[in-house]
């Protein structure tokens, strides 16, 4: 069955038209369970650079694409939370030219996605960026909250950007904030349980993760949303390299999440 889904999807334009096939395939889809919280690790963009023998910075820039176009099917399925894995706090070990290039490539997409007429109009999007903003240049820091503040009234959809984002550096921002609670005597003892917790975390006000998706072949979740993840959580690890990741690896792989959902139920 998965062989021959991926089949079918690895040529769609040669069924009906790309965009046409697109939109017939999310008609169908949205007949079955469509999760409400994905989240992306966005991974293997300098893999996929060096197998391709181009700059690093290009297959960055394409990843921001492949999430870009897996955003808009994600929104036009009913889907109400996206998270996304932009940048590591460990990538800040990378060189300055590297990291400098994400920066931009991370500020010039946002400021893309909310450009008048673009996703966040169509969809209703409000965007979140979720991490340690005290390490972002002045330019971006700048930018992000203005993309923060002009979609904070946008109920319809929500896009987490973690960037720059570990789960331990969020859960430790919890903690620290629990404990001046404490010292200021705003709390006691009792009433510390998860709730309390979860309202402190950075990424807060946010439905349960229904679906984690990693790409480049790598099994591990690289300290991301380590809180979030739940035992309900649908985890998948598969082999393509971010940038490879397009919409018609994404929908085989929403039949099958759909058909196991069915079984489990």
């Amino acid at each position: 069955m998965g062989s021959l889904l991926d089949w079918l999807f690895h040529f769609p334009p040669l069924l009906w038209g790309l965009e046409q096939t697109e939109d017939i395939v999310i008609k169908a889809l949205k007949h079955g369970k469509v999760p409400q919280h994905v989240a992306f690790v966005m991974d293997g963009n300098r893999r996929w650079a060096r197998k391709h023998r181009v700059e690093t910075i290009e297959g960055h820039s394409l990843g921001f694409e492949a999430l870009k176009n897996l955003l808009r099917v994600c929104l036009k399925m009913g889907v109400k939370e996206v998270s996304a894995f932009a940048f590591s706090i460990e990538n800040f070990k990378r060189s300055k030219y590297e990291v400098d290039a994400l920066m931009d490539i991370v500020k010039n997409s946002l400021t893309q996605i909310t450009a008048h007429g673009d996703m966040v109009d169509q969809y209703g999007i409000r965007i979140r960026i979720v991490g340690d903003l005290n390490r972002l240049k002045p330019d971006v820091y700048e930018a992000v909250v203005k993309v923060v503040e002009s979609t904070k009234n946008n109920t319809r959809a929500t896009l987490n950007v973690c960037f720059p984002y570990t789960s331990r550096h969020e859960i430790s921002h919890s903690v620290q904030n629990i404990v001046r609670l404490a010292e200021d005597e705003k709390i006691v003892p009792e009433d510390i349980d998860e709730g309390l917790f979860e309202k402190n975390l950075l990424l807060n006000d946010s439905l349960p993760l229904d679906w984690l998706i990693r790409t480049s072949g790598v099994e591990r979740l690289s300290d991301f949303l380590m809180w979030q993840v739940h035992e309900d959580s649908e985890i998948s690890f598969i082999d393509n390299y971010w940038p490879d990741f397009s919409v018609w690896r994404f929908f085989p792989m929403l039949i099958r999440y759909q058909l196991q959902s069915q079984q489990d139920a």
